[in-house]
């Protein structure tokens, strides 16, 4: 196999006419024609014939005190061209040949932000005394998480709550786990430090001590006791039908187990016996009729319109509860039992009220 001459040879013999067996007759033609006016040539015609000749007019190049062919190869996408087209270029500066500066790479689209990691937090329905457990978490440097657990009052704020570091694999397997049994909702970390700051405020007015941690807890989520209290939309024109069936509400394994205060748990068992060991000749139907009667006075006397704004309020989130865990028709009942609780007006009455007491 014949030997290829160096560049500054093979340069010479395409000058001089000298044979080049090693190549094809009409790369060598091509060749020729362009080694007498390398400034001249066309970068695309050169970059199509063999390496060694491409090396070979760009000798002649840097001879001659030309950039345009080698500034032009350079940027080849061949790398063996680009390469010594660049070879050419550095011995062009070393001799004070102006050599114009390559165009750099346009720089890289931003890539699209990757979406932040959602944390969830969990609520539990409230009980019949207006409280429910909160877990709430925030994200730490160290890849863990802050895991907030508080047991809140509609009445009293923040009852209890305890702070403590875990991983992120536990946090997780603990929401689901808890949503999965139907224990809580999902709600987001946002509504979560929404709902602690609320309480927190209740602490406040109704004077009950701040729980350990509660503070830096806020601090952390960074919130503060919320400056306005929760309310209700006014009533809608459906939700009379939504109130008359309110007693529907008492159907669900949560509300199912709501009662009235103990106090008013005594005078309505007061009032039953005092109907039993009543001297007028009643029949079944009649005292049972009479109790029933009592009973409802006994509610109508509860719900003040304070109490009827704790019971809207509750029958409010209670129909979110319900919304989030996917129970559309009872969730509407709940709101318009709550919209006519909070603002009124009492007729009709609610019918979630008196089966409160009825159920006893």
């Amino acid at each position: 196999m014949p030997t290829v001459p160096e560049p500054r040879a093979l340069l010479e013999s395409l000058r001089s006419g000298a044979p080049l067996p090693e190549f094809s007759p009409d790369a060598v033609a091509q060749a020729r024609s362009l080694a007498n006016d390398v400034a001249g040539a066309s970068a695309s015609t050169v970059e199509a014939l063999p390496a060694p000749l491409i090396e070979a007019l760009l000798e002649g190049a840097v001879l001659a005190g030309s950039a345009p062919l080698a500034e032009a190869l350079s940027q080849s996408h061949v790398k063996p061209v680009a390469k010594a087209a660049k070879k050419a270029l550095y011995r062009l500066r070393s001799r004070g040949i102006a050599v114009a500066e390559a165009p750099r790479p346009p720089p890289e689209p931003p890539r699209a932000a990757e979406p932040a990691e959602v944390l969830p937090a969990l609520i539990t329905p409230l009980t019949g005394e207006g409280q429910r457990a909160l877990l709430l978490g925030r994200f730490l440097r160290g890849g863990g998480i802050e895991s907030t657990q508080a047991i809140l009052s509609d009445e009293l704020g923040v009852l209890e709550l305890t702070l403590v570091d875990i991983t992120r694999g536990s946090y997780r397997r603990r929401i689901k786990e808890t949503r999965d049994e139907g224990l809580a909702v999902e709600i987001s970390q946002e509504e979560g430090a929404a709902l602690l700051a609320e309480a927190a405020a209740l602490n406040l007015r109704s004077r009950t001590p701040f729980p350990p941690d509660l503070e830096l807890a806020l601090r952390h989520q960074g919130v503060q006791p919320a400056t306005s209290g929760p309310t209700v939309p006014p009533p809608e024109p459906e939700d009379v039908r939504g109130v008359l069936e309110g007693h529907t509400l008492h159907e669900t394994p949560e509300i199912s187990q709501w009662l009235p205060p103990e106090s008013e748990l005594r005078k309505v068992v007061q009032k039953v016996d005092e109907i039993a060991a009543s001297p007028l000749a009643l029949s079944g139907p009649q005292r049972e009729e009479q109790t029933l009667q009592a009973v409802r006075a006994l509610t109508r006397a509860f719900f003040t319109p304070e109490l009827r704004q704790l019971y809207g309020l509750r029958l409010w989130r209670m129909a979110d509860y319900f919304e989030r865990s996917g129970r559309g028709p009872i969730a509407r009942v709940a709101r318009a039992e709550a919209r006519r609780l909070f603002h009124g007006p009492e007729e009709p009455f609610s019918r979630f009220a008196e089966r409160l007491f009825e159920k006893l």
